[in-house]
């Protein structure tokens, strides 16, 4: 039996198989730290309890930011934005969970700052070790 395909085929237990492709809509590209007239808005994946509070570097649409503070009581955002306005330098009250604050992925309104500045004091213009408190 011959088979003309554009589909990927493979062998598994001697049988031919054929692997269906699922093509996704193109998706609207998603800025990690977007300006506002506000300030900046960062795409934030935060990873609880670990070792050291620092930023990691990008993970898919956000910036990782392992977080030394385990999320129970709000304990992981707060420890979010004192780490962000430590590596900001800016007030800890400038700092904001926009949405998500329930979850590992969100969004964090920092006021009076660009995203410029965001990316270059979180050093994720190419740097690859860890950025840490």
């Amino acid at each position: 039996m011959f088979l003309e395909s554009s589909l990927p085929l493979s062998y598994f237990n001697g049988a031919l198989c054929v692997h269906r492709v699922f093509l996704q809509p193109a998706r609207m590209h998603v800025s990690i730290v977007q300006d506002t007239k506000d300030g900046a808005i960062l795409a934030v994946h935060i990873q609880p309890k670990a070792s050291t509070t620092e930023c990691v570097g990008i993970h898919g649409n956000a910036i990782k930011i392992r977080v030394a503070a385990p999320p129970v009581d709000g304990a992981a955002n707060e420890e979010l934005i004192r780490f962000l306005a430590r590596r900001l330098s800016i007030s800890p009250t400038s700092v904001q969970i926009h949405s998500g604050a329930g979850g590992r992925h969100k969004r964090v309104l920092v006021k009076g700052i660009n995203a410029q500045l965001v990316m270059a004091c979180l050093n994720l213009g190419g740097r690859k070790e860890p950025v840490k408190r």
